[in-house]
């Protein structure tokens, strides 16, 4: 009897590795999980309050505001005039 592991022993060991992968895939998960939030609430954060991450002025963090506003460009035309035929 050179191999004394049963049945029990061998079911421990594989209830051990289940519960390795199990636990190793959900800290993965979870990482992610933090990680994206953690971006994201950046991201808003930045679009809120510009002037806390090195934005010039309220109106120069949010995308699609005024070109006049932010500084970023020059309208070629009125605004009123894309919109008659």
């Amino acid at each position: 009897m050179n191999n004394a592991s049963g049945a029990f022993v061998q079911g421990a060991e594989a209830y051990g590795r289940f519960l390795e992968v199990f636990i190793d895939g959900h800290w993965w998960v979870v990482g992610d999980a933090l990680e994206n939030i953690g971006k994201t609430t950046k991201r808003l954060g930045a679009n809120a309050y510009p002037y806390l991450y090195g934005g010039a002025g309220a109106g120069s963090g949010l995308r699609g505001g005024s070109p006049e506003v932010s500084g970023y460009a020059t309208p070629s035309k009125e605004v009123g005039s894309r919109f008659r035929d």
